[in-house]
C-alpha cells in the first residue's frame, strides 16, 4: 500500500484511523487559528421540491427580548427543507389573535404561527405561541413557557419541532444537539452546541487532539479519543457533570468509538494484537471482545439502528470500502461499490440510507445509498466533505467542508437540494456529530 496523505487507513497513520480526512497529519502539528468560540450563523440555500410555505409572524414583546424567538424559529423550519418563510414584516399578531384566513392565503401562505414574550418580575420570560392551518382554517394548538434567559433558544427551537411535527406528522429535530470538535493554534476542543450551531458549550480542551466524538444513544454522554497521554486513548464524557471515565488504553492505538442502540457496548478500533482491528467492549470498561479476523486495516464502526450489524471503512480488497458485519461477528460483506475510495459510514435512525464519504478524482464528497435498492446519490458540489451524521429523524445529515477554502459545518437534506451553512468566520472545525432527542 502506498502512503496517502488524507488516508485514514494507510501507514504512516494507521496509528490515527479516525482523525479527520483533511487533517491526518496536520493533527499531530498545530497550525491553524481559530477564536475559542465561533460564532455561527445560518445560510440556507437551494430549493426543495414541495416546501410548505409559512408565516411566522414577529412574537410580540421581542423587540426587548435578548433573543428573537419567530427568527430562530424560522431558520429552523427553512434549514429542515420543508418550509419556505413568508414575509410576515410589521404585522402585529400574538397567541391570541385569530389571523385574517383570507388575508395570508392571498400571501400564498398555508399556515402562520404567532405569539408573546413577556419578562416576568422575577427576570424570568414567559412565552406563548399559537399554530394556525390557514387552508383549512383551523386552530392547531400551541404551548406555553416560562424559562430564564438561557433556555430562551431552547424554547424557539421546541416550538419549531412543533410546528414541524405538527405540519408534516414526523418529529422535529431542532431541540436535539451536536458536538464538534475545533483547533485553535495549539488547541483541540470539544463543543456541544445547539442544532443549528449556536449556543456552544465547552466539553473538554486539551494541548493534544480530540477526535471521533459520538453521543451515546440517550445524549447524555460522548465518547470520543484523547491524545493527552501522547497515543489515542477511549474516553467517554458525561456531558451534564464533566466527568470522565477511561475506556480503552491497551497497547498500540484505541480509536473510532461507535455505540450500540441499546448504550451498552461501544464498538472500538484496536491495535493491541497487531493491525487495526474491530473489537466490541462494555460502555463500563473492562476486557474488550475481538468481532473477526481480518489481514487488512478495519476502522470506524457504527451499528446499524436495529444493532444487529455493524458498516465499518476496510482497505482488505485493496483499498478502503465499506462493508457490513453481524454484531456477534462473522464474515463480513462488501456494501459499497461505486467508486475505488469510500470512507466514514454513517447509517440512519430509520435504517434506509447509508452517507459516507467517497474520493472523486481526488476530491471528497459526500454520498448518501439507499440500502434497499443501493442506488446511491451524490449530494454535494464540495470538495472536502468530511464526517457525515445523521439527525435523529433521518431526514437531514450534518457534516464538515470547506467553502471558498473556509472551513464550515453543513448540514443538507438528503436529496441535497437544501443546505444550510453554520459556521465560524475562520479556524478548523471538524468532525461533527448529530445527538438523538432529547428528552421533553
Amino acid at each position: 500500500m502506498t502512503t496517502d496523505r488524507t488516508s485514514p487507513l494507510v501507514s504512516p497513520l494507521a496509528a490515527l484511523p479516525h482523525l479527520s480526512r483533511r487533517h491526518a497529519v496536520a493533527a499531530l502539528a498545530a497550525t491553524s487559528a481559530l477564536p475559542a468560540l465561533a460564532q455561527f450563523r445560518v445560510e440556507i440555500r437551494g430549493v426543495g421540491l414541495t416546501q410548505r410555505p409559512i408565516a411566522i409572524v414577529p412574537f410580540r414583546g421581542e423587540a426587548q427580548s435578548p433573543q428573537k424567538i419567530s427568527a430562530i424559529v424560522q431558520a429552523d423550519l427553512e434549514r429542515s427543507g420543508q418550509f419556505v418563510g413568508i414575509d410576515a414584516t410589521g404585522v402585529a399578531l400574538d397567541e391570541s389573535t385569530r389571523p385574517d384566513v383570507a388575508q395570508w392565503r392571498e400571501k400564498k401562505a398555508d399556515s402562520l404561527a404567532s405569539g408573546s414574550i413577556t419578562r416576568l418580575a422575577d427576570g424570568r420570560y414567559d412565552i406563548r405561541f399559537r399554530l394556525w392551518d390557514l387552508v383549512n382554517g383551523q386552530d392547531l394548538g400551541g404551548q406555553s413557557f416560562v424559562v430564564t434567559e438561557a433556555d430562551l433558544r431552547l424554547v424557539a427551537h421546541r416550538i419549531a419541532d412543533y410546528i414541524y411535527e405538527k405540519l408534516t406528522g414526523e418529529r422535529g429535530v431542532f431541540s436535539t444537539r451536536i458536538a464538534y470538535v475545533t483547533k485553535a493554534g495549539s488547541r483541540f476542543s470539544l463543543w456541544v452546541a445547539d442544532a443549528d450551531g449556536e449556543n456552544a458549550q465547552s466539553a473538554l480542551s486539551s494541548p493534544e487532539p480530540i477526535i471521533s466524538p459520538a453521543w451515546s444513544p440517550t445524549g447524555g454522554q460522548l465518547a470520543y479519543v484523547s491524545f493527552e497521554s501522547r497515543k489515542p486513548v477511549v474516553y467517554v464524557h458525561d456531558v451534564s457533570s464533566g466527568r470522565r471515565r477511561l475506556i480503552a488504553n491497551f497497547r498500540g492505538s484505541n480509536s473510532a468509538p461507535g455505540w450500540s442502540p441499546d448504550g451498552r457496548t461501544l464498538a472500538v478500533t484496536l491495535s493491541r494484537d497487531g493491525g487495526s482491528q474491530l473489537y466490541l467492549i462494555d460502555a463500563a470498561g473492562g476486557e474488550p471482545r475481538r468481532l473477526m479476523q481480518s489481514s487488512g486495516i478495519d476502522t470506524e464502526p457504527t451499528f446499524s439502528s436495529d444493532g444487529r450489524s455493524i458498516y465499518f471503512v476496510s482497505d482488505r480488497g485493496g483499498a478502503p470500502q465499506i462493508y457490513r458485519v453481524s454484531a456477534s461477528g462473522g464474515n463480513a460483506e462488501r456494501v459499497t461499490f461505486t467508486g475505488s475510495y469510500n470512507i466514514s459510514p454513517s447509517v440512519s435512525a430509520d435504517g434506509q440510507w447509508l452517507a459516507y464519504i467517497s474520493r472523486i478524482g481526488g476530491a471528497f464528497k459526500l454520498h448518501v445509498m439507499d440500502l434497499k435498492s443501493g442506488t446511491v446519490t451524490a449530494v454535494t458540489d464540495t470538495s472536502a466533505d468530511e464526517n457525515p451524521s445523521f439527525a435523529p429523524n433521518s431526514k437531514l445529515i450534518v457534516y464538515a467542508s470547506q467553502q471558498q477554502g473556509r472551513e464550515a459545518l453543513m448540514t443538507t437534506t438528503l436529496d441535497g437540494r437544501i443546505k444550510a451553512r453554520l459556521a465560524g468566520k475562520s479556524g478548523d472545525i471538524r468532525e461533527p456529530d448529530w445527538g438523538p432527542f432529547q428528552k421533553q
